[in-house]
């Protein structure tokens, strides 16, 4: 039997075509935009969000505001209030980065029904550099109260991810990513709230998301190998955390490791930690950005930089074990 999941992993996931996470976008705005009730909001970035195929197929219902993020949270919380559902696009440097209060305010406090896409997310956003690398947006959107947050491990899950937000009633963050990656998963009905388990262990439970989740996974392939079964969880849905889940497999394996492109401050391990330390204590490592800004850079070379990278996870996963 498989200790790999046919549930959301294509047969051929190890070498599977590359594409941007980002793309899912414009496929599932197209989709979701049959509805009437659908419209995007632009800050300057339509082509790099994505957002440029939702406005070529309704012109008539996409909004270009310009390099004005903090007025395009208050329009889209004002177009939410009318009924229809907005969904509002720019880098995570920007929003949440720079409109967050008006995010806190107009959009979470007061419950609206908008739809944020935070586009080149992380250091993998390479070449652009530290200030549109974003790498607090995590952090920034789990804080606020009634505000659900997604991660997307490729460009398939942020596609179907889109079209679960778009059902769901209230404010979303979901974070996109800028460089070509395995799309390795398979086309499913995304279920907001729930961890997808792609890989059974019993000796360390790797909780991973966005682009590391491929990454773990070849390194439980590799590790596999020798004598050494990983766990591979894709902590796709942040805010709300799976705690049924996350607990269950720490009981199995008593340790965790989580990796991630973003901030260990206050990002998804810290989250776990949070769950793990209130409810089931066990060894907990956290990989990730240690109080540092991005670098400019081949994305690759950055990865290596910060120890992101499929070497760094192995040797980290393998002296972890021998602690």
């Amino acid at each position: 039997m498989s200790k790999y999941s046919d549930k959301y992993l294509i047969s051929e996931w190890r070498t599977a075509p590359k594409r941007a996470i980002r793309d899912g976008v414009g496929e599932a705005l197209v989709k979701i935009g049959e509805d009437e009730r659908v419209v995007v909001l632009s800050a300057d970035l339509a082509g790099s969000t994505r957002v440029d195929k939702f406005a070529e197929t309704f012109p008539d219902r996409f909004f270009e505001l310009g390099v004005a993020e903090q007025n395009m949270a208050g329009v889209a919380a004002g177009v939410a209030f009318t009924g229809l559902i907005p969904f509002m696009a720019s880098y995570a440097a920007f929003s949440p980065g720079r409109n967050w209060e008006q995010i806190r305010i107009s959009i979470a406090l007061s419950k609206a029904n908008v739809k944020i896409i935070g586009s080149h997310g992380g250091v993998a956003t390479g070449k652009n550099g530290p200030s549109h690398q974003g790498t607090e947006d995590i952090a920034l959107t789990r804080v606020l109260p009634n505000m659900t947050v997604l991660t997307p491990a490729d460009a398939t899950q942020c596609q179907t991810m889109i079209e679960a937000a778009y059902k769901l009633v209230g404010p979303v963050y979901i974070r996109t990513a800028r460089p070509e990656t395995p799309n390795f998963t398979k086309k499913y009905d995304f279920e907001i709230g729930k961890i997808e388990k792609y890989r059974e262990g019993r000796d360390v439970t790797i909780c991973a998301s966005g682009i590391p989740v491929w990454e773990s996974l070849m390194v439980a392939e590799e590790l596999a190998k020798e004598g050494v079964e990983c766990e591979v969880l894709n902590i796709s849905t942040i805010k709300p955390l799976d705690r049924e889940t996350i607990i269950e497999s720490a009981r199995k394996t008593n340790k965790v490791i989580t990796i991630e492109d973003h901030q260990i401050a206050g990002g998804m391990g810290s989250a776990i930690a949070e769950l793990l330390g209130e409810e089931y204590p066990v060894p907990i490592k956290r990989m990730g950005i240690t109080d540092k800004f991005g670098l400019s850079g081949e994305w690759e070379e950055v990865y290596k930089w910060f120890g992101l990278d499929r070497v760094s996870l192995k040797k980290a996963v393998v002296d972890y074990l021998h602690e």
